[in-house]
């Protein structure tokens, strides 16, 4: 994942609300839409994309009243950063269990091009 791709995830709302909400008592989606106000449809995306880039975990598979298994889900992120210095965009996850990962590059590495000064 480069730094554009690992800022957006912290950049996009229901992201956010989803880790926010979900740092210390884990809940399913159908909670999380609930309270949040999140389409149960945008919940579902945003939790496998979380959960693709281990962001997020399942910890438990339950047993509804209809019958049906339901995911239930921790945070697995303690701290984000997006950094800018001397030319480089970085992003650093820092994991609860310690682990840490970083996504940086120079900006011509990501096809972006500084404007022109005149």
């Amino acid at each position: 994942m480069n730094p554009i791709e690992a800022s957006k995830i912290i950049a996009d709302e229901y992201a956010v609300k989803i880790l926010v909400a979900i740092y210390r008592r884990p809940k399913s989606a159908i909670k999380l839409s609930h309270d949040l106000g999140i389409p149960i449809a945008a919940c579902y995306r945003r939790i496998r994309m979380l959960e693709k880039r281990n962001l997020i975990l399942c910890v438990e598979r339950v047993l509804t009243q209809k019958g049906k298994r339901m995911s239930v889900y921790i945070s697995n992120l303690k701290n984000a950063y997006i950094f800018f210095e001397e030319g480089r965009l970085r992003v650093r996850f820092e994991m609860k269990s310690g682990q840490t990962e970083d996504f940086g590059g120079a900006l011509e590495l990501l096809s972006i091009q500084a404007p022109q000064l005149v």
